[in-house]
C-alpha cells in the first residue's frame, strides 16, 4: 500500500525541530521519522534528543518524492489501478477539449480494462501519443441551454403553490 502524500511545505526551514514536534506538523507517526533517519535524513548532532534543521527535512522529503516520480513514455498514459504507464486498449484515445490549447486524453488501459486520463498540449498530442488513433468525439452541450429539461426538473413547479 503506498504511503501518505507529505507535504515538505508544511516545513519552515528556518526552524529546528525535535522528532515528535517534525512528526505532528507532518501528520505522521514519530516512528516514520526515526526510520527516516535510517533511510538518510540526517540530524544535527548525535546526541538526544534527535534534532533536525527545516532544510534538511525540506531537501530530504522533495529527493524523496522526486525519486518516485515516473515520466510515461510516448503513447502510454498512466493507470492507477496497475500503478504504471500503460498503453490504451486498441489503440484508441478520446481528446475532450476544455479549452482551445489543452486536452483532456481519455482511454482504456489495456491490461485491466480501467479508464486512464492525461492533460497535453494539443501542439505536442502527436508526440504525446505517435501512432495512435485519437478522436475528439463531440461534448454533448451543457443542461442549462437543453431545450427539454431533464424529467427531475423543478422549474416547472415553481410558480405553483405546494
Amino acid at each position: 500500500m503506498a504511503g501518505k502524500r507529505i507535504n515538505p511545505r508544511l516545513v519552515k526551514k528556518h526552524h529546528v525541530y525535535l522528532v515528535e514536534t517534525l512528526a505532528r506538523r507532518l501528520g505522521v507517526h514519530k516512528n516514520s521519522v526515526r526510520n527516516w533517519v535510517t533511510q538518510g535524513l540526517r540530524p544535527i548532532d548525535d546526541r538526544r534528543p534527535m534534532m533536525f534543521r527545516g532544510v534538511d527535512v525540506i531537501a530530504f522529503l522533495e529527493a524523496r518524492r522526486a525519486k518516485n516520480k515516473r515520466r510515461c513514455p510516448a503513447g502510454t498514459m498512466y493507470c492507477l489501478k496497475c500503478r504504471e504507464p500503460s498503453a490504451p486498449a486498441l489503440g484508441i484515445v478520446d481528446c475532450y477539449r476544455p479549452n482551445a490549447t489543452t486536452g483532456n486524453l481519455q482511454a482504456l488501459c489495456e491490461t485491466c480494462e480501467t479508464i486512464m486520463n492525461r492533460r497535453v498540449s494539443l501542439a505536442r498530442i502527436s508526440s504525446v501519443m505517435p501512432d495512435l488513433d485519437v478522436q475528439f468525439p463531440q461534448v454533448p452541450s451543457r443542461l442549462k441551454g437543453c431545450r427539454n429539461p431533464p424529467l427531475n426538473c423543478d422549474s416547472a413547479k415553481e410558480g405553483k403553490p405546494s
